[in-house]
């Protein structure tokens, strides 16, 4: 896959994000995809990331803004910085009680990328200064 067409497709991918379009973001997605997330375990497949979606859009309100996205010569592998404007809606078990504490966080995402969608997501971000954030 060409370089152009993996920086489309995360682009596509995250604008999808910042529309709140679940269904636009597993569009992207193979149906095996792997999201590896900052604290947990590795989700496999598309069924358990509609699911994370689902939880997510319940619990935050995020819009990624300052997007810079990357991609290798073959399209293989991509990246993207970025930094999220968020509101904490509904508490997440383990974390601060949310009260609608709003917060701004440098984050990022990496991406294999096999037959034209997207096979791994990671996303990196500083959850110490996420909670503190909330927490203040």
């Amino acid at each position: 896959m060409p370089r152009t067409e993996t920086l489309a497709l995360i682009q596509r991918y995250y604008d999808a994000f910042n529309a709140g379009n679940a269904a636009g973001m597993l569009d992207c997605l193979t149906d095996d995809v792997e999201h590896r997330v900052n604290e947990g375990s590795p989700r496999i497949g598309s069924v358990k990331f509609a699911d994370f979606c689902s939880h997510m859009g319940v619990s935050y309100r995020e819009q990624l803004r300052d997007m810079a996205v990357f991609a290798t010569d073959d399209g293989t592998r991509g990246a993207a910085e970025f930094v999220v404007h968020g509101e904490y809606l509904q508490t997440d078990p383990g974390l601060p009680e949310a009260k609608g504490q709003r917060y701004i966080l440098p984050a990022g995402g990496f991406f294999d990328v096999k037959g034209g969608k997207i096979a791994r997501i990671t996303t990196f971000y500083n959850l110490n200064d996420w909670v503190a954030q909330v927490s203040a």
